[in-house]
């Protein structure tokens, strides 16, 4: 009986799939199909939950199946990460438009980022105070349990790493492991290294400029394929959307949500909150904050269900350089950095929420003024030392809790709440990246304002 109801399920699934193919084929906007299916994502997993129930054989062989989709398409998007990152930033260099400022766009965005999570951090402690929330308050469990003893034993591993050595570690000494992306850091060593390869060929374009043009050529042949390549994957969003939101209802713990439905709602209002912080920057910026909504919306959508910042980066350098007016150059340089530096949501507002919830189980002062700016400047510094240990918020989480003094395995007790609070962090990492690139190119004056202010539709058609 499991076997046939499994056949249904995937049956209901492809079925779902024909429709949003047929909406492709009345050229139904980009936008809309990817609400299209995570609307039916969330409706589809919900009945499969109701139907057969949180951890039935049923559930998890139809969920296997749907991985092929789901996770499937996330694998073709990390597939084209490296490739786009390495090519892109070398195109740009052979098109001029990082030759002169390179130091100031690089130091620009790692600015904007760290600045955005101190903000981020500022405002998850306050709304933590507002909605009082302590560690006391949730009871342990031995899922709980279990996970706050993984913490402790991670912490040991980050710990043993000084700040030289994260910063040591963002060094790319055989380029070719980390284009395989091998390493935590290696987007930002491949950046590094790309970089270098940039330079040199500007160095040779001033004594060999026959050599450098048959160089500049190749190149920008494949960027060209790269980017139709992004393209191709890219078509494929609302059917990953539907598989990988379909996933997530139909296999999350609502009964332990609504325990900690407290904790999620603060969690969503810190974060709606910064958000707003980055729709304000843009408004101080010239730009009209809705305009970067519409926009982006399909980018956050992605990431918000598929809870990956890397698999959300050719979306994210696509709709910057192409939805934004953003140089690619800068795209790249932006969303390559934003998946480890800064991030907004795992390394801002969520450290500094638990490390307010913890303080008072060991006798601190929430409250005290030296305390919160202590907080503040840890989880900004912590969130470019991320970098060096992996990245995620629990690595995040690890470092600023031991800076601080904090019992880290307290942070396993949201375990429970982990993935729908994820879901929102991830969105505003990336919405922190692309904030830092329009903003970077808006300093710069390298920004299309033309691109910005025109409705196009071009990313993932």
């Amino acid at each position: 009986m499991t076997v046939t109801f499994t056949i249904i399920n995937i049956a209901v699934m492809l079925l779902l799939i024909f429709g949003l193919f047929k909406l492709q084929q009345k050229h139904v906007s980009f936008s809309k199909r990817v609400f299209f299916a995570l609307g039916l994502g969330i409706v589809f997993g919900l009945a499969l939950q109701f139907i057969f129930g949180t951890g039935s054989e049923v559930i998890i062989g139809t969920i296997d199946w749907f991985a092929i989709i789901g996770s499937g398409y996330v694998k073709l998007l990390q597939m084209v990460v490296m490739p786009l990152v390495f090519i892109s930033i070398v195109a740009a260099f052979t098109k001029l438009k990082l030759s002169k400022n390179i130091g100031k766009i690089s130091a620009l965005i790692i600015g904007i980022l760290v600045g955005t999570t101190a903000i981020s951090a500022a405002i998850g402690i306050g709304t933590t105070l507002v909605f009082d929330l302590e560690a006391v308050q949730i009871q342990a469990g031995e899922a709980e349990t279990a996970r706050g003893e993984e913490i402790e034993t991670r912490q040991v591993e980050v710990e043993t790493l000084t700040i030289p050595q994260q910063i040591l570690s963002l060094i790319p000494a055989n380029p070719f492991l980390d284009l395989t992306g091998a390493r935590p850091t290696s987007t930002i060593a491949v950046v590094i290294f790309a970089a270098f390869i940039g330079v040199a060929y500007l160095g040779v374009k001033r004594k060999e400029p026959e050599v450098a043009e048959s160089f500049a050529k190749l190149i920008n042949t494949l960027n060209t394929i790269t980017m139709r390549v992004v393209t191709l994957i890219l078509r494929l969003t609302p059917y990953g959307v539907l598989a990988i939101i379909t996933k997530v209802t139909a296999t999350s713990d609502y009964e332990s949500i609504a325990k900690l439905g407290k904790f999620v709602i603060a969690s969503y209002v810190a974060l709606g909150i910064v958000f707003l912080v980055h729709l304000l920057l843009l408004s101080l910026a010239g730009l009209n904050p809705i305009t970067y909504v519409k926009k982006v919306l399909p980018v956050l959508t992605f990431a918000f269900t598929s809870r990956t910042s890397a698999g959300t980066l050719p979306l994210n350098v696509k709709t910057q350089s192409e939805e934004l007016g953003v140089p690619t150059g800068i795209a790249n340089f932006a969303g390559s950095f934003g998946l480890t530096i800064g991030q907004n949501g795992c390394a801002g507002v969520y450290p500094a929420m638990l490390a307010i919830m913890i303080a008072p189980s060991v006798g601190i002062n929430p409250l005290s003024p030296s305390f919160i700016f202590t907080v503040i400047l840890v989880v900004a510094i912590s969130s470019f030392g991320v970098a060096g240990v992996g990245g995620g918020a629990t690595f995040a989480a690890i470092l600023v809790l031991s800076a601080l003094d904090l019992p880290v395995a307290l942070a396993g007790l949201l375990i429970s709440v982990e993935p729908l609070i994820d879901m929102g962090r991830t969105a505003l990492n990336v919405s922190g990246s692309m904030t830092a690139g329009i903003l970077t190119s808006k300093v710069t004056g390298e920004l299309d304002t033309a691109v910005y202010v025109e409705p196009k539709q071009t990313v993932g058609v």
